[in-house]
């Protein structure tokens, strides 16, 4: 909660917006939602050799798909339910990721 709030009070003295959390699933920028290219492949499989290629690793939100700036952290979720604390770039349509947690099962929203 105090990191939060020093976050904040950083981002708004810096003129940036503070971060926000963001939940979904870790997956790919080529596939997205949908993980259909390779078929003998679980979605964690098909997510790393998507990124070994031109695909970047990014948030399925339910709505869209989001990349995300950290690639290296991104990499320890393939396929799994995070919450993504950081700051949207609607421009760039990139979440400049502060952290990523999974989500534990039975867990809220």
């Amino acid at each position: 909660m105090k990191l939060r709030v020093i976050l904040g009070l950083a981002a708004a003295l810096m003129g940036t917006a503070a971060p926000n959390t963001f939940t979904g699933v870790i997956t790919d920028t080529m596939c997205g939602a949908r993980h259909g290219m390779m078929k003998d492949q679980p979605d964690d499989q098909c997510i790393r050799i998507c990124v070994k290629g031109s695909s970047e690793y990014a948030l399925f939100d339910g709505n869209a798909v989001l990349k995300l700036s950290d690639q290296k952290s991104a990499a320890n979720f393939s396929a799994r339910r995070v919450k993504v604390t950081g700051t949207y770039n609607e421009k760039t349509k990139t979440i400049k990721v502060v952290s990523i947690e999974p989500i534990v099962q039975g867990e809220n929203k």
